[in-house]
């Protein structure tokens, strides 16, 4: 082993060569070039300060390939380096598994924090307050807050993620830490902080670890001259194909029912009468304006959803201005106004801050309502989403046709380097492969690498495509697509995913293969059955001869290697809904702008879906399967050559 790791950086064969640091310290090395000239296209992108996109494939071991980079700048003393994903499971493998072997296979020392959403920490002051006015706040969460009054004692992170049972959200959002309501060094609780204590360390470490919501909320705050994150020079975004989605998240309007009774339930619960505001004449006035919020929010979302109910055929949700009447914002400001005087007339301090945690709440529910009815913000799609579960809620969302200016605005114009890496990025295979991404995130000026999967897919896939199967839009299609999946489950004798684009062919679906999956003693697992997507994972690895019916949060992100997923079965080719109003404001815009909206943004839209849910199947170099694709018009159609050429080589079947 190299003794010590040279001033002048690091190079990407040092750590990852034949006879690099990494080979000395694991059994389990395999050398891949693929990784090599990833890692020393990263190295490069930080050392001359570009924008790098760089689409890696599966099994590269794209995560050593940015962290080498990510040493370099440690070693050289050059600047901090963020690294941020979009699943939880991608920043526990970081931080759990591949930065801890680092830090003992490399000579020089050095240090990574993973960064938390303030939310996520304990706030002291509030755990006191709500201690104090424990009768005054709850009903019956007495037993939960001596529990976690005990847990604070002994706990030396003070995070959520350190709790072994999750406490009820009403008890945590009345304890967690909030900026708006942070006394900061004049807190008597500021040494002992959990949360500026996780600062601390965030200030000393060379990597931080995040994810991309929070690494939007720290960029937008930057352009107002504050920050949730200690400053940082480098920007490395894993999974990347997500950023479209965050972003539009992030700049974006969400509004329900629940966010409002939440807010209101918080001064003055309607059933047990709990809350910030007490029965005292002082708070009368704002009690009974509580219960007129409650009233008109209720006759608010009322109308909302008669007027989804009566037009959601025509319009799928999308809504024009004022379409229903405003009849809760002003009740929302007499609140305010009135919780105002209320802080100006309170000698407690704790109280006056949580009174003005809600003041702050309500002011920002009123500009969201405002904007939103009167869709002032241009180039935003507004529109109406009925929630799926028991009761029929509506909630109002909005998002910017184009991110792309303002991820460009608060990311691309400011660093001195960013990295994008996913293995789906590229929706072909020339050189203009990466132009949709780019396009839909505002990036303009870049280099890009891709390299391959050093899986051999010629010997590890099958690759089957159904010819004659009918228009998947038909009313035949159902039947046949049952008689397909029967027949390629009992190839792998169950052990699949089968993936859909929607929620409705899934249940029937499922429906109509019920009876054959127990007479083959098959397990089906349904998503959208009560069950989240870590328990139906969790069952489906551990089952024998078990079948997921999945939607879209399985097409990517899930890992399950070996023999136990040997099939994957995608029922349709996945292109979004055209009928959603953000697909189609987005379609309009293109249109608008004598663009052709099928061929520049839902086909190549679709393709990167599509890489993506062929991905599930090979995650190891042992691993062996098959992919069926059910839908005919691969073959029909003249772009569905596109799709194919968008995989890995592998052999194709093709069924008649």
């Amino acid at each position: 082993m190299i003794a010590h790791a040279p001033q002048d950086g690091l190079e990407a064969h040092q750590l990852l060569g034949p006879n690099g640091w990494v080979a000395c310290c694991s059994a389990d090395y395999e050398y891949r070039p693929q990784q090599i000239a990833m890692a020393s296209k990263v190295i490069e992108a930080l050392r001359q300060k570009y924008i790098l996109v760089a689409e890696a494939g599966t099994g590269v071991g794209k995560s050593f390939a940015y962290l080498a980079a990510a040493l370099d700048q440690a070693f050289r003393k050059n600047g901090r380096v963020l690294i941020s994903t979009y699943t939880i499971h991608l920043q526990q493998q970081l931080m759990e598994k591949d930065i801890p072997f680092l830090q003992q296979a490399v000579p020089q020392p050095f240090t990574a924090c993973l960064a938390k959403g303030r939310n996520h920490y304990l706030c002291l002051r509030r755990l006191r307050y709500a201690q104090n006015r424990r009768q005054a706040l709850f009903e019956d969460r007495g037993s939960e807050l001596s529990i976690l009054s005990e847990w604070a004692q002994k706990t030396q992170d003070g995070s959520l993620s350190d709790l072994k049972t999750s406490p009820s959200p009403q008890l945590w959002q009345t304890v967690q830490s909030e900026h708006g309501i942070c006394r900061g060094r004049k807190c008597p609780s500021f040494r002992e902080c959990f949360y500026w204590r996780a600062r601390r360390k965030l200030e000393t470490a060379d990597i931080i670890v995040a994810n991309h919501a929070l690494l939007f909320s720290d960029l937008v705050l930057r352009q107002s001259g504050a920050s949730i994150l200690p400053p940082y020079r480098f920007v490395i975004l894993d999974e990347a194909h997500n950023l479209e989605h965050v972003a539009e998240e992030h700049f974006g309007i969400e509004l329900s029912p629940s966010s409002i009774r939440h807010l209101l339930d918080t001064l003055c619960h309607p059933r047990h009468h709990k809350g910030l505001l007490d029965s005292s004449a002082a708070h009368q006035k704002a009690r009974q304006l509580v219960n007129q919020c409650r009233r008109e929010a209720d006759l608010f979302f009322a109308q909302i959803q008669a007027w989804y109910e009566q037009t959601a055929e025509e319009t799928g949700g999308r809504c024009t201005p004022d379409f229903v009447s405003d009849n809760l914002t002003e009740p929302l400001r007499q609140l305010r106004l009135e919780l105002n005087r209320l802080v100006k007339e309170e000698e407690n301090e704790d109280q006056q801050l949580e009174f003005q945690r809600i003041i702050d709440r309500c002011q920002e529910t009123e500009q969201e309502l405002k904007i939103f009815l009167s869709q002032s913000q241009e180039g935003f799609m507004y529109w109406v989403e009925e929630e799926a579960g028991p009761r029929k809620t509506v909630v109002l969302r909005s998002a910017p046709l184009d991110v792309g200016p303002y991820v460009k605005a608060c990311l691309f114009d400011v660093f001195d380097s960013v990295v994008l890496t996913s293995a789906t990025l590229s929706s072909g295979q020339s050189e203009n492969g990466f132009d949709f991404f780019t396009r839909r995130i505002g990036l303009e000026n870049y280099q890009s690498v891709q390299v391959g999967s050093p899986f051999d897919y010629s010997r590890q896939v099958r690759l089957y495509l159904e010819a004659n199967m009918p228009d998947p839009n038909s009313e035949a299609f159902q039947e046949k697509a049952a008689r397909a999946i029967q027949k390629y489950l009992l190839k792998t004798e169950g052990r699949a995913f089968i993936l859909f684009t929607s929620h409705t062919m899934l249940r029937q679906m499922a429906g109509c293969l019920a009876g054959w999956l127990a007479e083959q003693k098959m397990t089906a697992l349904i998503q959208g059955e009560g069950q989240d997507r870590a328990a139906l994972l969790a069952q489906f690895k551990t089952l024998p001869r078990c079948v997921l019916f999945g939607t879209d949060s399985f097409w990517q992100g899930v890992d399950v290697p070996g023999e136990q997923l040997s099939n994957v079965i995608i029922v349709r080719l996945p292109f979004a809904v055209p009928g959603h109003p953000l697909i189609q404001g987005r379609i309009e815009q293109i249109r608008a702008q004598g663009g052709n909206p099928f061929y520049e943004y839902q086909v190549p839209m679709a393709i990167l879906k599509f890489k993506q849910g062929f991905g599930r199947l090979i995650r190891r170099k042992t691993d062996q399967g098959i992919v069926a694709v059910l839908d005919s018009r691969i073959l029909q159609k003249k772009y569905g050559k596109q799709f194919l050429q968008a995989l890995p080589e592998c052999p194709i079947f093709i069924e008649e």
